[in-house]
């Protein structure tokens, strides 16, 4: 029985290894939103493969289409979770030339039949932020507003939900604005910071 790479704790050398578990691996976490913490990008890639065998490029690509270009999950973090999960027993690895094409096992298969609400919860998200996103680029440009330089569209999408993080926050305790304002000062005067300082490189 391969082992479960969806759980708490079930990452090597990570901190998180499941939803639910905080910032994962670098690419966000899996609310709404936001993006994948690497349980959650395991799932995904996983409930893909198992729609049809993939090579790693293909899931990259995919992912980048079916969140209309706001989301592109880096070939450092598919290709390690394509060797975590052939290791754990759910897919498995057919070389065509220098190139590895993954499909999954029965085991697999059967891992995301008991799981499947959850897999298509992470599909449902990241299609709802990508859409909600486009909405909201289609909304400024029919008014013809400027709304700040242009940003990668990753940062749009993490800009997008730290405004409804911190609007449910506030709706739970408005006390918390102070807190909240301090909070996004101190990240913008780290980020100003760190510029400089490669700038001076």
């Amino acid at each position: 029985m391969g082992r479960n790479p969806f759980g708490r704790g079930g990452g090597r050398g990570h901190r998180h290894g499941g939803p639910g578990g905080g910032t994962g691996d670098g690419e966000g976490d899996g609310r709404i939103g936001r993006f994948l913490l690497q349980g959650d990008l395991r799932l995904l890639v996983l409930a893909l493969i198992e729609k049809e065998p993939r090579h790693g490029y293909e899931i990259i690509r995919h992912v980048e289409e079916m969140t209309q270009g706001f989301y592109a999950p880096s070939p450092g973090i598919v290709y390690p979770t394509l060797s975590y999960l052939e290791e754990a027993g759910y897919i498995l690895a057919e070389s065509e030339g220098n190139k590895k094409r993954y499909a999954v096992t029965d085991e697999g298969r059967a891992y995301l039949a008991s799981h499947r609400e959850a897999a298509d919860g992470i599909l449902g998200r990241l299609t709802e932020l990508a859409e909600r996103l486009k909405q909201r680029r289609e909304h400024h440009a029919s008014r013809g507003e400027k709304h700040g330089p242009e940003l990668p569209r990753s940062v749009e999408a993490a800009l997008l939900n730290l405004r409804e993080v911190a609007a449910r926050a506030l709706a739970a305790d408005e006390k918390r604005s102070s807190e909240i304002t301090r909070l996004l000062l101190q990240v913008a005067d780290d980020l100003e910071r760190g510029s400089g300082g490669l700038a001076n490189v």
